[in-house]
């Protein structure tokens, strides 16, 4: 900001600058969160949705779906009436790393947009094939609209690279998941999530355990670590095979070792990281373009 100058100006000019550096991102922050909570609201319509059509409509219709095409419309008007005004004419700005305060904003925005419909898309149930190809076209669809309009996806690193794996994971057998490699760039929560649409009815996710709406859940994950959030979907596996028990049988949905394998394996990591003294912090939806808190939010469900 001050590079260039002698000593003595860099100290007398570096507090007052920093001091609207900072005034400046507040006033644009507000715009951003307003967005975001736009866009936000548009992908939680995924749960206003039928993915269980066994038809052979689905399969044929090549358009996005309606939630989807109502958050295209949204990132096309944000970015024609602000961002072509407050970001750089130029994209090598963003290529070549030098970031403005809207740069860094929108950056933190579009990661927040990607994890975000990942989240919900986990939660789709019930899920038939059909409904699969159209969540498919839905991602490429979402990956098109904030890669052109918001922010270059590539660039977004661990966002993006869960957004790619997502798609083949839900075209995946039940049985190749505890091999795949995929899981790797999921949070296990996504993956546990997504399992539910594979069960039994009598499976109940914490949505309907715990009778709450997608964003009552969404809210609650928000502030929560993956360690809680697997509290939560292991008191329903307890639900689950205590029926089963109840009744006589012996048997379980495969779903259910699969998913109690996971989440024994996520409550090992967490345990290590937090008696090495590294739990990270948990990620605060009010204050999603802060620099830190999305850097901890991605360490924590992606490393």
């Amino acid at each position: 900001m001050v590079s260039g100058l002698p000593a003595i100006a860099t100290d007398i000019l570096s507090p007052a600058l920093g001091a609207i550096y900072g005034v400046a991102g507040d006033s644009v922050t507000q715009l951003f969160q307003a967005m975001l909570d736009r866009l936000e609201s548009c992908i939680l319509q995924i749960h206003d949705q039928n993915f269980g059509s066994l038809g052979m409509d689905a399969d044929m219709d090549n358009n996005a779906s309606p939630y989807m095409e109502e958050l295209q419309k949204s990132i096309l008007h944000f970015r024609s009436e602000f961002l072509s005004r407050l970001l750089p004419s130029s994209s090598s700005s963003i290529t070549t790393g030098s970031e403005t305060i809207c740069t860094r904003l929108v950056r933190s925005m579009a990661s927040r947009v990607l994890i975000f419909f990942i989240r919900h898309a986990s939660l789709v149930r019930p899920l038939s094939e059909s409904g699969k190809l159209r969540l498919a076209r839905d991602m490429a669809e979402l990956e098109l609209a904030v890669g052109q309009n918001l922010f270059p996806v590539e660039q977004l690193g661990a966002p993006y690279r869960a957004l790619r794996a997502v798609r083949p994971v839900i075209f995946l057998e039940t049985s190749q998941f505890s091999s795949s490699l995929l899981r790797q760039d999921l949070p296990p929560s996504v993956i546990l999530h997504h399992l539910y649409s594979r069960g039994p009815e009598e499976l109940q996710s914490p949505l309907q355990r715990n009778r709450l709406t997608p964003m009552q859940y969404s809210l609650w994950m928000d502030s929560q670590g993956e360690d809680q959030i697997w509290k939560g979907i292991k008191a329903t596996l307890d639900d689950y095979a205590a029926k089963v028990r109840s009744r006589g049988d012996k048997e379980f949905s495969p779903v259910y070792p699969l998913m109690m394998e996971i989440g024994s394996s996520l409550s090992g990591i967490v345990r290590g990281r937090c008696t090495a003294g590294k739990c990270p912090s948990n990620f605060n939806s009010n204050n999603v373009f802060t620099d830190e808190l999305i850097a901890d939010y991605i360490f924590h469900f992606f490393s």
